[in-house]
């Protein structure tokens, strides 16, 4: 199976030359400009076919010119969080005449890949993880004595995560060699927020620190001689003392430089050229714009951070007139709480993803977003619960995972009524492994007293939410799928549907079909090819994942010579893997074939390229089940 890769762009002659890292080096100076000018009409032109994260990467050009004109990979390691924002680095190492099948099926990942290049040390897809893991880099350097550089590079937003502030902590115990690079933007997906955000633009826009940091940066430039630089820091140091006497970095025993202009390259050359020289681990705090070189990428950072293909000339995308699911759940929550005045809802940075930016416009005051910081989000919720708000936990099922001890420890086992809303459950397609929500339903099945749904069309998808929004017993979890489900028409008052009832939608003698969610149109498609096979075929909509409805699945299980289900999620301990387990409680032997993903990490690519190739398909579970019957 191939993909159907987009054309391959026109390579400027300049970044048509670079095939390595020494190619970079080996450039003029004079030359620099018009390669960061290349690299950004390559990453215009081909994105708009292919999607992708192109505000980021246009915002560090210059960063990733300057580090490889400077630094040596793969001996030297770059770690880039989240490494969305690799998207340069993989053209300056080698991947240039490939960045036309970013995000395709068996072309280059959106992220980051240790398999992918030996450029590439390490691999990631969240926030918050450079740090830790190229101090443990450094610290594996130190060991075994070597020389090389490791430099982490990490937005803004980054700094709200626990991992890094918990990095930070450590740094200065562990080594003295370690540079930490501040991509400073303002912006995460959406702009940033909370205490850390205020910190980092007082430091680049307070006036005077800002005048005297230029001056000093002018008299290193004017006199040369080690006593010229040593002055030029003491003015920094005194500017910062008298400024701003508690600067973060230094607290952590950091040396702190900056901040500077992230897209002046040879200042950026200058400065990791000295930074080279130190021993002590160092923060450079560089500002940069997110989509520079992009007018419409600059007027909307939040839409340009990620996005599917778009008209090059003026950045607009193609609008579907179904509404997607993180389009329903955003109007419907916000819905429900204004006739509920103890509804809110809660994002970690993703108001714009999960559409709560609707209940920000309409509710500002029950709104909250608490930056890049799943595990704070679920505690702050468990908070609320205690005192008989009802909050709405809005975080990908990807990034859920990073909150799994907080709803065992802090919902589960206080019976806390907080509803997880899981955006992105089951296949997210282009993204790759790093954001398929293939695992939820494995991570929540087990916890006891936790509700878990998820629903088959959009009219379902609303009844859901609103009987979450009425159930005060516990903690309850909802996942529903990237981009649109069956649309239906939605009902003006929704319906309370009851806990743990499923739905049988068709009833048959020689096989059940249970489609859970997504999935629920593939187990149709399935049942009229069995039907045209001459097989009386029941079809059932579990709805509940936890608890399931033990009374229809135990009856068709005997009624029926066999049962199939079908899930968006690993089979390994998902939902098929639930309903073995209730049948072999009740001592049902009714054997059960079941449609889902393999025990593996889930490549990126087309939804319907992905299924066909692991058999997540209506065919595949047609010739699974006429095995058991004599129509094979």
């Amino acid at each position: 199976m191939t993909s159907a890769f987009s054309e391959p762009p026109a390579l400027g002659p300049l970044l048509s030359s670079i095939h390595s890292p020494r190619d970079v080096k080996n450039l003029a100076d004079e030359n620099l400009p018009k390669l960061v000018a290349e690299i950004r009409h390559t990453l215009i032109d081909s994105l708009s076919k292919t999607g992708g994260h192109l505000g980021p990467n246009l915002g560090v050009v210059e960063l990733s010119v300057a580090l490889h004109r400077v630094f040596s990979t793969p001996e030297d390691k770059f770690v880039f969080d989240v490494s969305h924002q690799g998207y340069v680095h993989k053209m300056l190492t080698g991947r240039a005449d490939q960045i036309h099948t970013i995000r395709t099926y068996k072309g280059l990942n959106g992220y980051l890949l240790r398999t992918e290049s030996e450029h590439d040390s390490y691999g990631a897809g969240h926030a918050g993880t450079a740090l830790s893991a190229a101090l443990g880099m450094a610290a594996a350097r130190d060991l075994s004595g070597g020389n090389h550089h490791i430099v982490a590079v990490a937005g803004d937003a980054a700094f709200t995560c626990g991992p890094t502030l918990e990095a930070l902590n450590n740094i200065a115990e562990t080594t003295k060699k370690f540079i930490v690079v501040l991509n400073d933007n303002e912006w995460s997906i959406d702009k940033n927020v909370g205490a850390i955000a205020r910190y980092f633009n007082a430091l680049q826009t307070h006036p005077t620190y800002a005048a005297v940091r230029r001056q000093a940066a002018d008299f290193v430039e004017k006199v040369a001689g080690k006593t010229a630089r040593t002055l030029a820091h003491k003015v920094e140091e005194g500017a910062k003392n008298l400024f701003f006497q508690n600067v973060l970095f230094e607290k952590f025993g950091l040396r702190y430089f900056g901040p500077i202009d992230g897209h002046d390259l040879p200042l950026l050359v200058r400065t990791f050229e000295h930074l080279k020289t130190l021993h002590e681990p160092v923060v450079l705090h560089i500002i940069t714009e997110k989509g520079r070189g992009y007018k419409p990428a600059l007027d909307n950072p939040g839409k340009f951070h990620g996005l599917g293909a778009y008209k090059v000339e003026d950045g607009s995308t193609d609008s579907t007139a179904t509404p997607t699911c993180s389009d329903l759940f955003g109007r419907a929550v916000t819905d429900f709480a204004k006739k509920d005045p103890k509804i809110v809802a809660i994002t970690a940075a993703m108001p714009g993803g999960t559409k709560l930016e609707i209940f920000k416009k309409e509710l500002p005051d029950r709104y909250f977003d608490v930056g890049i910081a799943e595990e704070h989000a679920a505690l702050f919720a468990c908070g609320l619960a205690t005192e008989g708000f009802r909050p709405f936990l809005a975080i990908y099922s990807t990034f859920m995972q990073r909150a799994y001890d907080m709803i065992v420890h802090d919902m589960a086992l206080q019976g806390l009524p907080v509803r997880l809303c899981m955006d992105r459950g089951g296949l997210s397609g282009d993204d790759g492994p790093t954001h398929h929500g293939l695992f939820d339903i494995g991570y929540l099945r087990h916890i006891p007293g936790l509700i878990h749904m998820q629903p088959k069309d959009e009219d379902e998808f609303v009844d859901m939410l609103f009987t979450m929004a009425q159930y005060d017993a516990g903690p309850s979890a909802i996942r529903f799928p990237r981009g649109v489900i069956k649309s239906t028409p939605v009902k003006a008052s929704p319906q309370l549907l009851e806990i743990g009832k499923a739905e049988v939608v068709a009833d048959g003698v020689d096989v059940a079909l249970i489609g859970l969610g997504t999935l629920f149109e593939m187990a149709e498609r399935t049942k009229t090819q069995l039907e045209a096979q001459g097989l009386s075929v029941a079809l059932i909509n579990p709805r509940f994942i936890k608890p399931l409805d033990a009374s229809v699945l135990e009856a068709y299980a005997k009624k029926c010579k066999i049962l199939c289900t079908f899930e968006d999620h690993v089979l390994l301990n998902g939902f098929g893997a639930a309903v073995i387990d209730h049948l072999h409680t009740a001592g049902i032997h009714t054997p059960v074939e079941r449609i889902g993903w393999p025990d593996e990490f889930i490549e990126h690519g087309k939804p319907e390229t992905l299924r066909e190739l692991h058999g997540v398909t209506a065919e595949a579970a047609t010739a699974k089940i006429l095995k058991h019957f004599s129509l094979a």
